[in-house]
Formats: structure tokens, C-alpha cells, sequence
């Protein structure tokens, strides 16, 4: 059985019926959305996906700044940009 990452679930057919009355009751928080008792998807009000765009640009900047730590480090002056 697959693990259902929200508090909160609707069937695909309870979306479909009436999808703003699914985002009122979320209360801000995700739902799973379950296909045959699974979950299919997970609606995510829009301010909490801005802020995981956000955390995984910064991870990707993280491992970056990681990956050329390692690199040969060459000196420049001022002067010569």
C-alpha cells in the first residue's frame, strides 16, 4: 500500500464534482488525490509550491557552490577584470 503524504484525500470523481469546494476545505494545506484508492496526485496551494520552487533552487545552488569548492582556485586582481 502506498503511503499517502497528506492529512487530507479526495477521490478523482469528488474533484472533478466540485474542485473549489476541495481547495476551500484544504485549508492551505495538500491533498491527495486518489485514483482507485492511490494516490495520483497532491494539490498544493499555490504559496506553499513557490516556496518548494524556491528550497529546491536553493539546494541546487548549495550543491553547486559544493561541486566548485573542490575546483583549483586561481588568483586574479582587481586590476585585471
Amino acid at each position: 500500500m502506498e503511503t499517502i503524504l497528506a492529512d487530507t484525500s479526495v477521490s478523482i470523481t469528488e474533484l472533478k464534482r466540485n474542485p473549489s469546494a476541495v481547495i476551500d476545505a484544504a485549508d492551505d494545506a495538500a491533498v491527495a488525490v486518489l485514483v482507485h484508492n492511490k494516490p495520483s496526485a497532491y494539490l498544493v496551494p499555490a504559496e506553499t509550491y513557490r516556496r518548494m520552487l524556491e528550497r529546491l533552487e536553493d539546494l541546487e545552488l548549495a550543491a553547486l557552490v559544493r561541486a566548485r569548492a573542490k575546483e583549483r582556485r586561481i588568483k586574479v586582481a582587481l586590476d585585471d577584470l
